[in-house]
């Protein structure tokens, strides 16, 4: 298996990720504390706890931030150097760590929608869901409800058809696999709450994964335009889930989720208006995104908590 190039080395326990010079942990960890009821992970004062499966084994991570130079990953038991890798390109796509954010903070210093998020949360990465069947299942969930809901239905999921590692008494969850979802019925998740509709998305596109006829490193083939057609022929992925996914998946960052709400509330606060912007108003300001609509996105986004 082959890596993109991950600043990392070996430590006891574990391993030290080095991160670029525009990263701040504390703005990261800030985003990944926005829902107290966030079943994939726990935060534990300036530590991270996460369950992954790395070569069908379930490890424990504890990431910290120790420096503004580097994170620290203690694992819960010993691991091949070769799963330290594995587990090293893990958080370094989770925490989009290959991006020089350089030119988009070049490009924020002029831009009236972007200027301050930019200044206020320096360090913030578009923190991504590294596996494509649970970028799409929360894009699913997603839809149509507000967020607190959304993650109600993804701790239901998670808790009956997940994975959990155990250790010292507590639970870590790892997300359900497209290959158990694919095997379901809309009758086994009826007592989630979803709807129907929502339960057929869900099972047909973990289905299509399982089979093989959907996957990450397809779309990662060609551009953002081509990906986003590919996704959008599955029933159930319309242009806001598929640049979600886009964006937070498969790290595009041209990935422009246009309609999303919360990309015009955010707007909405920053310009004082006291409506939803139009698309065309929305298009000018984007003009001068070229190339960096996700971070833009993101970093609106993160005007609203």
């Amino acid at each position: 298996m082959s890596f993109p190039f991950v600043n990392w080395k070996d430590a006891e326990n574990g391993l030290v990720l080095f991160t670029p010079s525009e990263f701040s942990f504390s703005e990261n960890l800030q985003y990944l504390s926005r829902s107290a009821n966030e079943c994939l992970y726990e935060i534990s004062g300036e530590t991270i706890r996460r369950a992954i499966s790395i070569r069908d084994e379930k490890l424990l991570l504890e990431i910290s931030g120790e420096s503004e130079h580097f994170l620290a990953v203690r694992i819960h038991k010993p691991v091949t150097h070769q799963m330290k890798a594995e587990i090293a390109a893990y958080i370094h796509d989770w925490f989009d760590l290959g991006v020089s954010l350089t030119p988009f903070y070049k490009m924020a210093q002029s831009d009236p929608l972007l200027k301050k998020p930019a200044e206020q949360f320096f360090g913030l990465r578009v923190m991504g869901i590294p596996d494509l069947f649970e970028a799409l299942a929360w894009g699913i969930l997603g839809q149509q409800i507000n967020l607190t809901y959304a993650y109600t239905l993804k701790r239901r999921l998670v808790e009956k058809y997940g994975e959990p590692l155990e250790i010292g008494g507590s639970k870590y969850w790892l997300f359900p696999a497209a290959d158990t979802i694919a095997g379901l019925t809309i009758e086994d998740l009826a007592d989630l709450k979803m709807t129907v509709k929502k339960c057929e998305y869900l099972i047909d596109t973990a289905r299509l994964i399982a089979n093989g006829e959907l996957s990450k490193e397809d779309l990662l083939k060609g551009d953002v335009k081509a990906a986003e057609k590919k996704l959008t022929r599955i029933r159930g992925i319309g242009p806001w889930t598929a640049h979600y996914v886009l964006m937070r998946c498969l790290r595009f960052l041209n990935a422009f989720p246009i309609d999303d709400v919360g990309l015009h509330n955010a707007i909405k606060v920053i310009t004082g208006s006291e409506r939803k912007p139009a698309r065309e108003e929305i298009l000018k300001y984007s003009a001068r995104w070229e190339n960096w609509e996700a971070y833009a996105t993101f970093y609106l986004w993160r005007v609203l908590y």
